[in-house]
């Protein structure tokens, strides 16, 4: 019996507990006199609970020759601290039966452990240990470099079209930090020094830089004496922490290039520049990507894939971030298409909806799209602690987790025309093809 018990609760850890929530999702939040947020979301459905950090810092907050930082220290942090062997942190959370990891983007760095309920304390010890005793010692550091210039080739350099992002930023981008990605340069990363290491920790992991959210079998009373335990005590950031204020010019021409890759079959990159996430018409330009290839019914999988066959896969996407970001579309080239001919029939799909009017059931279906992703995103209890601090972090308003869809339901078909015409132009937009290799340089 204890063994089947300890499966299904493995099920229910590595899923997150996929379930149907129903009416808003409740919490609190307070801030601590040191300056770390807290979120707190009680549901007792099951006993899980999602302990997750999120620390204001991402690639943005780089300055150039000194790139890769914030996805370095996604990685130095798991090596140990005074308290916890170098190491040990995946080891302790598996022998607890849970799991845990962390992501790193252009605005953020996030950590999360999914555990038994009755482990919550041992995931607040071990991410404050991160902030207030993180070893930040030669050989953490060497090895770490080490990783990371390793994660660099099998994710960038060796692996087909790896390197997509990391192009369409360096040619979209010439003024903002967004010109490279959260990896960084591999120069950077071997030029820094431990010092400058320790100082970027000792910026920005900090606790007013940071929101600590909980989501999952707790008691709020028990759980916020437990937080004061492991974080009243951590002291206050006082460095000063970059943010970039500078504004990515307008673009004003085309910008063209060819990416010669490892890859068998061609591929075309369209990227637009688009409004910051939040603002109106980022609601409208997401909406629009969902209306052209999310599903086997969009526009863009039904005309240029099924029924044209120029393209094996055609995706379109918002890159959205907290300063203006990108609406891309990638595709893939049918065998025996030309990148021009698969670029020329994206371009026709994207003059329909500049000029066409969307009919009234495609736009009712493309809403109820979009509400479905909304609350499917709000449906483990990962995503609910992600959620709220996302939306606390980047607005200033935890509780869009339960309002945010009203903004996309007051997008109208006329917005989804206007944002076309406005933002997916020729000169506002960034066209890559990605060609094999000639032989001799495979």
């Amino acid at each position: 019996m204890r063994i089947k018990l300890l499966a299904l609760l493995s099920v229910f850890l590595i899923t997150g507990l996929t379930y149907a929530q129903q009416g808003n999702i409740k919490f609190t939040e307070y801030d601590m006199d040191n300056g770390l947020h807290v979120i707190l979301h009680q549901d007792n459905t099951t006993p899980i609970v999602a302990v997750t950090i999120l620390y204001h810092v991402g690639s943005k907050n780089e300055v150039e020759g000194r790139t890769g930082f914030a996805h370095f220290f996604e990685h130095l942090m798991f090596e140990g601290s005074d308290n916890i062997p170098r190491g040990e942190y995946f080891k302790i959370t598996q022998a607890a039966g849970g799991t845990l990891n962390a992501n790193t983007s252009e605005d953020r760095t996030f950590f999360f452990e999914l555990l038994p309920s009755n482990q919550l304390e041992l995931g607040l010890w071990l991410e404050s240990e991160r902030l207030l005793h993180l070893r930040i010692d030669s050989i953490g550091v060497e090895t770490q470099r080490s990783v990371v210039k390793e994660e660099r080739k099998q994710s960038y350099d060796n692996r087909p079209y790896g390197t997509i992002i990391e192009e369409t930023m360096s040619h979209s981008y010439k003024v903002h930090p967004y010109r490279w990605t959260p990896i960084g340069y591999p120069e950077d990363i071997n030029k820094a020094t431990l010092q400058e290491f320790r100082d970027f920790h000792d910026t920005y992991y900090v606790p007013n830089n940071a929101t600590l959210s909980i989501a999952g079998d707790i008691d709020p009373e028990t759980a916020k004496k437990l937080v004061e335990k492991y974080f009243g005590d951590i002291p206050k950031g006082t460095k000063p922490m970059y943010r970039p204020t500078v504004a990515e010019p307008p673009q004003t021409a085309e910008v063209r290039d060819t990416v010669y890759d490892n890859i068998q079959l061609p591929a075309v990159i369209i990227s637009y520049h688009m409004p910051a996430q939040g603002t109106p018409d980022s609601y409208a330009l997401s909406m629009l990507t969902t209306l052209l290839s999310d599903g086997e019914s969009s526009r863009l999988s039904k005309s240029v894939v099924d029924k044209q066959q120029k393209g094996l896969e055609v995706a379109a996407f918002p890159f959205a971030l907290e300063d203006p970001g990108l609406f891309m579309i990638f595709g893939l080239v049918n065998m025996g298409v030309t990148p021009d001919v698969l670029e020329n029939a994206i371009f026709e799909e994207i003059e329909k909806v500049k000029t066409e009017d969307i009919p009234d059931q495609e736009f009712k279906k493309l809403q109820n799209k979009v509400e479905n992703d909304f609350v499917t995103g709000n449906s483990t209890m990962a995503g609910i602690a992600e959620n709220l601090s996302n939306y606390r972090v980047y607005f200033g308003d935890a509780n869009l987790i339960n309002t945010e869809i009203e903004r996309y339901m007051k997008v109208t078909k006329e917005d989804l025309k206007r944002v076309a015409n406005k933002y997916l132009t020729k000169e506002n937009r960034v066209v890559l093809y990605y060609l094999p290799k000639p032989t001799a340089q495979n």
